[in-house]
């Protein structure tokens, strides 16, 4: 081989090598095509239809988490002694809806000032609370927090608890989707409950935005 071919071929596995290195930094700076957030806001079948409404989130599971019984029934978690909360998982698309606007529709959909209650629904199944995925989710959530009590429309503490999420339990089919799949039922429990009147005591127009 002579000192021209030698000269070519190094030059030409360099590049390639260049070019590999390239592409992997290129995916390593692009954003992920999902990314999860979990929120627990009261009964899980409302959490799950307001976060459908967001254009970005990919999918909605209504589910238990934050207790310490693996693999509760919806009976176990409504006695009350299971430590979980009904809890929604978002699946979202970070590049057309970020972690952060999230947080401030869970702010606007939920009553931030009621510990282990939300609405009609009373007890700790029923608590508000941000369970964050990773370091940055918990810094963004604890930011949220500190932001809100600063410019809070109500004089009332918040009480929603911020904590790293843990093992997350999908209810029972019959739970998921329930808004669309009994609308009527879902519509009056809504109305009766109060929820969307209370968000419009403490939110004004921002409530569910």
């Amino acid at each position: 081989m002579s000192i021209a071919q030698a000269l070519r071929r190094a030059a030409l596995a360099a590049w390639l090598v260049g070019m590999v290195a390239g592409a992997a930094g290129q995916s390593a700076s692009a954003p992920a095509a999902t990314a999860k957030a979990t929120f627990a806001g009261g009964c899980f079948w409302c959490v799950e239809s307001d976060f459908d409404k967001l254009d970005g989130v990919i999918s909605t599971t209504s589910g238990y988490t934050g207790g310490s019984v693996p693999n509760p029934s919806y009976e176990q978690v409504s006695s009350h002694t299971t430590g979980h909360a009904e809890a929604v998982e978002v699946v979202y698309d970070p590049r057309k809806l970020s972690y952060e606007q999230l947080l401030q529709h869970f702010w606007h959909s939920v009553d931030p000032t009621t510990k282990d209650r939300q609405f009609c629904d009373i007890g700790s199944p029923y608590r508000t609370a941000i369970f964050a995925h990773d370091a940055a989710q918990l810094k963004a959530a604890q930011a949220s927090r500190a932001a809100l009590e600063q410019s809070k429309p109500f004089k009332a503490a918040i009480v929603t608890e911020i904590v790293m999420a843990g093992a997350f339990y999908p209810a029972e089919d019959y739970h998921q989707d329930y808004y669309k799949k009994n609308p009527l039922r879902y519509n009056y429990y809504r109305l009766t409950c109060g929820r969307d009147a209370r968000l419009k005591e403490l939110w004004g127009a921002q409530a569910g935005h």
